[in-house]
Parts: C-alpha cells; sequence; structure tokens
C-alpha cells in the first residue's frame, strides 16, 4: 500500500528529474555522495518517520504537554522518537563532516524532513529548532561556545530554540525590553520575559540553549540595539559537565488549537528562582558583537521561514493523499447520468465535485512541495554553484522568494486540509478521522515567524525594491525563460504565454506601486501583492514539471500535465482580481476610520 505520508514517486521526480539534485554530486562538497546515498537517506526517513513519528501524532495532540508549576511534561513517546531521529544522524545531514555531519545537499535534507512534518509536525518541531539553533552556533559563536553548546546539539544531547518574541513584543522586534547585564567575567545575566517559545522547556535532553534576543544596557533603542545570546537551561562548566541550573524558569504553557505536541512556553529570565551562583539573572554568552543579533537571527529565521513552508506543504500534502485514499474506497451515490436506484453507489472519487477538491488539491501541495525544494536548492547553490556569479544569483532569488516560500503553502496547503476535510464529509469533521487534527496542526502556519501579512510587508515593502529591484528582476527573467521554453508546444504554449503576460503585469504593477515613493500607500494592499506573485511563481514551477515530464506517458506523468493545465485555467486566473485592486491603488484602508469597525 502506498504511503499516505508522502508520495516518494513524486519527490523523486522533483529531486531527480526536475532539480537535477544527483548532479550535485560533482561538486567538491558533496562528492562522497551519489544518487545511491541520497536515495538510501530518503528511504531511511521515510521508514523512520512511519516507525517512529507518525504512531503518536494522535497520541501527541490529545496529551498535550502538562505544566506542573515548575517543569512541562510531554508524552514519553516524543522523546524517544527525537532520541531515534538524532541517532540516526539526520539531525546534522547537511551540516560539515567536520562537526559531524553529512554533507548531504540541502534540498535532499529538506525533502528528507518533510516526511517527518507530514509525519508528525509537533514532533518534529523540536528538532527543526534544535538544527537551525545549531547552524546559528556554528556560524557565529566563538569556538569554545561551539564545543560547549553546539556540539552536545549536534550529538543529540542538548536542544535549542529561538527566543524573539515578548508579551508585549511580538512581531515588533524593536520593542524588545529583555536586558542584559555585562558581569566583571565577560558573561552577561538576563532579565525580563519570553512569550510563544516553542520547545522552551521539557525533559527529554540534558540542556536546552536557548539563542535570546536582548539589549545589552546602554545600547541603541530599536533593533538596531539587540545581540544574541546563548543562555542554557542549565550551566555548562569548562569540563563540560552539565552544572547548577541557570536562572530560566517556565512561567507557564500556552494552550494551543493545534500543533500540540510541541511545548509553547512563556519563559522568565532573571525572576531569582533559581539565583545561579547564588544572584539573580539568567547567566547568557554574547554571540559573536554587541548590537548585531538581529543579523545573526535573521539566519535562524529565514530558515524556520522555509522550515514553516515545508511544515504547511507536508500537512498538506498528507491530507490529500488521505482524501484520494478516502475518496477512492468510499461508496456513496451515483452518478448524474445513472440514478437508477437498482445500480450500485459509486466510489465518491467519480463525482465532479469531489474530483475538483482533490485536483485543486494536488495542485496546491505539489506546487507548494515544489517550491520549498526549489528554494532549498536554490541554498545549495548558493553556497555551491560553480561561479561567484552563480551564487550572487542564487542567494539573491532565494532572498526575495522566502516571503512567498513561507506563505504560500501555509496559506493554500490550509485549504487543501480543509477540502480533505470536505471530500471525508461527515467523517472529516469528526476526532475518529486525522484530517481535523491536519487542519489544527496547520492552522498555526500562516501565524508563527511572521504572520503573512509581515511577509508581506517584507516582499513588497523590501525583497522586490533592494538593489534597484534586482531580485524581482532575476525572478521575473527566470519566468520567462521557462515560458520561452515551454513556448513550442502544443500543450503548453498557452500556459506559456499566461505565464508571461502575468510576469510583465506583475512588474508593471511593482512600478506603479512605488512610483511616487509613498510606502503607506504602496503598501495598504500588500498581502495581494504577495499572493498574486506566489501564484504566478508556482504557477512558474508547474510549467518547470511539466517540461521535465518530456514526452513520457504514464499515469504519473499524465497526471503533471493535467494538473499544470488545471492550475492554468482554474486557479491562476484568481491574480487578476488581486492585480486590479493593486493596480486601482485603493486607498480605503489607510482612510478607514476604525472607529466604525
Amino acid at each position: 500500500m502506498a504511503s499516505r505520508i508522502l508520495s516518494r514517486r513524486d519527490l523523486d521526480f522533483m529531486l531527480f528529474e526536475w532539480l537535477k539534485v544527483d548532479e550535485l554530486s560533482a561538486r567538491p562538497r558533496f562528492a562522497e555522495h551519489s544518487r545511491d546515498t541520497f536515495d538510501a537517506v530518503l528511504d531511511l526517513s521515510a521508514e523512520l518517520a512511519t516507525a517512529a513519528f507518525a504512531p503518536h501524532n494522535a497520541l501527541g495532540d490529545t496529551n498535550e504537554p502538562q505544566f506542573d508549576g515548575e517543569r512541562a511534561h510531554v508524552i514519553p513517546e516524543v522523546g524517544e522518537a527525537l532520541r531515534a531521529f538524532n541517532n540516526s544522524g539526520l539531525l546534522s545531514g547537511a551540516m560539515d563532516e567536520e562537526v559531524g555531519g553529512a554533507q548531504l545537499p540541502h534540498v535532499v535534507d529538506r525533502a528528507c524532513f518533510a516526511w517527518f512534518q507530514a509525519a508528525n509536525n509537533s514532533t518534529a518541531g523540536y528538532a527543526m529548532l534544535t538544527a537551525a539553533a545549531t547552524r546559528v552556533l556554528l556560524a557565529f559563536a566563538t569556538e569554545r561556545d561551539v564545543e560547549r553548546y553546539a556540539t552536545p546539539m549536534i550529538e543529540g544531547r542538548f536542544f535549542g530554540t529561538m527566543c524573539l518574541s515578548e508579551p508585549d513584543a511580538g512581531s515588533s522586534l524593536a520593542d524588545i525590553a529583555v536586558r542584559a547585564e555585562l558581569q566583571p567575567e565577560g558573561t552577561y545575566r538576563l532579565f525580563g520575559g519570553k512569550m510563544w517559545i516553542s520547545g522552551g522547556d521539557h525533559e527529554m535532553s540534558e540542556n536546552i540553549v536557548h539563542l535570546v534576543l536582548a539589549r545589552a544596557v546602554g545600547a541603541p533603542r530599536g533593533i538596531r540595539g539587540l545581540s544574541l545570546y546563548a543562555v542554557p537551561k542549565y550551566l555548562v562548566e569548562p569540563d563540560s559537565s552539565i552544572g547548577e541550573r541557570n536562572d530560566v524558569a517556565l512561567a507557564g504553557l500556552n494552550h494551543k488549537m493545534g500543533n500540540r505536541g510541541t511545548t509553547n512556553t512563556v519563559l522568565d529570565f532573571g525572576g531569582g528562582r533559581y539565583r545561579p551562583g547564588g544572584q539573580a539573572g539568567a547567566i547568557g554568552t554574547l554571540i559573536g558583537e554587541e548590537n548585531r543579533g538581529l543579523a545573526y537571527m535573521f539566519q535562524m529565521m529565514n530558515e524556520a521561514r522555509i522550515g514553516v513552508g515545508a511544515g504547511a506543504a507536508a500537512l498538506g500534502y498528507t491530507s490529500f493523499l488521505h482524501a484520494v485514499d478516502y475518496a477512492r474506497t468510499r461508496s456513496q451515490g451515483r452518478p448524474v447520468d445513472a440514478k437508477a436506484p437498482e445500480s450500485s453507489p459509486v466510489p465518491i472519487i467519480r463525482h465532479a465535485d469531489v474530483r475538483r477538491m482533490l485536483l485543486t488539491s494536488k495542485a496546491y501541495v505539489e506546487g507548494a512541495m515544489a517550491l520549498v525544494l526549489y528554494a532549498a536548492r536554490l541554498l545549495d547553490e548558493s553556497e555551491t554553484g560553480e561561479t561567484a556569479a552563480e551564487r550572487d544569483r542564487a542567494t539573491i532569488l532565494l532572498e526575495v522568494i522566502t516571503p512567498i516560500v513561507k506563505s504560500w503553502p501555509s496559506q493554500w496547503c490550509l485549504a487543501a486540509n480543509d477540502l480533505a476535510i470536505q471530500v471525508h464529509g461527515g467523517y472529516g469533521y469528526t476526532r475518529d478521522y486525522p484530517l481535523e487534527q491536519f487542519y489544527r496542526d496547520n492552522r498555526l502556519n500562516p501565524i508563527h515567524e511572521g504572520t503573512h501579512g509581515i511577509q508581506a510587508l517584507d516582499l513588497l515593502g523590501r525583497k522586490v525594491r533592494i538593489n534597484s529591484g534586482r531580485g524581482l528582476t532575476l525572478l521575473l527573467d527566470a519566468i520567462r525563460s521557462t515560458a520561452a521554453r515551454a513556448a513550442n508546444s502544443d500543450e503548453f504554449a498557452g500556459p506559456a504565454r499566461t505565464l508571461t503576460a502575468a510576469a510583465a503585469r506583475i512588474e508593471e504593477i511593482t512600478a506603479l506601486l512605488w512610483a511616487d515613493g509613498d510606502p503607506k500607500a504602496a503598501l495598504v494592499s500588500a498581502s495581494s501583492y504577495l499572493e498574486a506573485l506566489g501564484d504566478v511563481v508556482v504557477g512558474w514551477l508547474w510549467l518547470e514539471q511539466v517540461i521535465a515530464c518530456g514526452d513520457r506517458d504514464d499515469d504519473f506523468y499524465r497526471g503533471k500535465r493535467l494538473t499544470a493545465n488545471y492550475y492554468f485555467t482554474d486557479i491562476l486566473p484568481r491574480i487578476h482580481t488581486a492585480l486590479d485592486l493593486l493596480e486601482a491603488r485603493d486607498q480605503t484602508l489607510v482612510e478607514l476610520d476604525d472607529s466604525i469597525l
């Protein structure tokens, strides 16, 4: 029976037939790898996700973490799954060999981790945060701090978190108030509270290393005055042994709609509950230089944003596979042209509206997975491209599409979750089937790591404008190049023209919005811009996929072509509503008197 977690056939197509990932083995960094090693690690991921992560997904949802007034308690299956994951070496799969990694391409690593996100996104969250925090330490920490914190994280003994938000400073990082006081011996003591910290407390590891954005005493106000600190739950002694409890206290757990298996915490730094060395204050180590913390943290934030998009794609994908399986086996009703009561009911996949929902979901989830893997392939190109120009191009393209990678799957794969519930009918609305949990788990993704609206402001307000708009120019040139390759195809000449016209209109409207340089007027409908450009980018990647299909003609390739055509005829046209709104430059939301709401 085919897996209902992810489609290995589709992943293989995207990785090897479209993105040509096996060709990366010719590059020095990946010289020890081949298609065989890539297949082996993908096989391992599918097996481990199926055996260790999927079985407790519902259990972790119905038995969410509990707070006893001091600690958070998580069901034991979560820790067991994470130990198996850490023992497999997958946590450090893309990291350097010299630190214990396997130097896998990021795109293969991303495809591997998608299995765990689809099988159990809550448990996978601990691993995702730990890996991302480790990479920040490897990039910016001193050799001593790498040895104290990053090495045990790679070994799976320590976990990591990202501590940005505060009760009065969620996405507004300029208002962060946690303060850091320099001590005579060179450490800092931190004071203040952090909110919404995923994985912020549990008993599944020897230690938890918090990466905390805080403001040193005397630092400038705003984001220019933020520094980054490594603050462990337990102090680490010079001989690397675990020392006394640091002054980081769990103040409470947030009770979430979904994604319940990942503890979501309120943390108190320096409240005096534990008082290391007899003095209040959570002891932390400065990472890098003072007042450059946000620049360092952006590495983790951008990685997390792509991880959020990947998680959204994975949750949408598994919902789609469950819905297809259900629709093929659930018999109900008769075709509209065969209503005789003596005839047998047919599988609901025979009904046109069910097919509409399934095909729409297929377009969303396979398009989203393509977007995520393309972004990971750009990351590989930015680090290992053969020329400086190729590396620079990939870096800029990745920067401009990152808001789309985070937000498009979060919006439209959630829609796929919704459609999967609808395909199941009343059963989908019960806890007896996993669809309602998939929906609740995925509903977080349009919110965290920068909401949909914040990604839109980042895209239209920064990413398409920096370097004189070079990122957008490169993106639109790539779209036009693909359209030109498809222009002579009998089947896809029409979609190619549609895509070319959409790219031209995006370019024109971007210029129009910024014609007078007024950000308040330009950004009022930024979300519409994000959605329209996201639809165009995913349409481009669908066209890329069908070009990669060539003239092969089994069910898989026919499905790709049919879905691509459906995307262009039934989904992409919605961009015109968004683009018409942007072109009109309607200022209702600027001029609105909020007293009428």
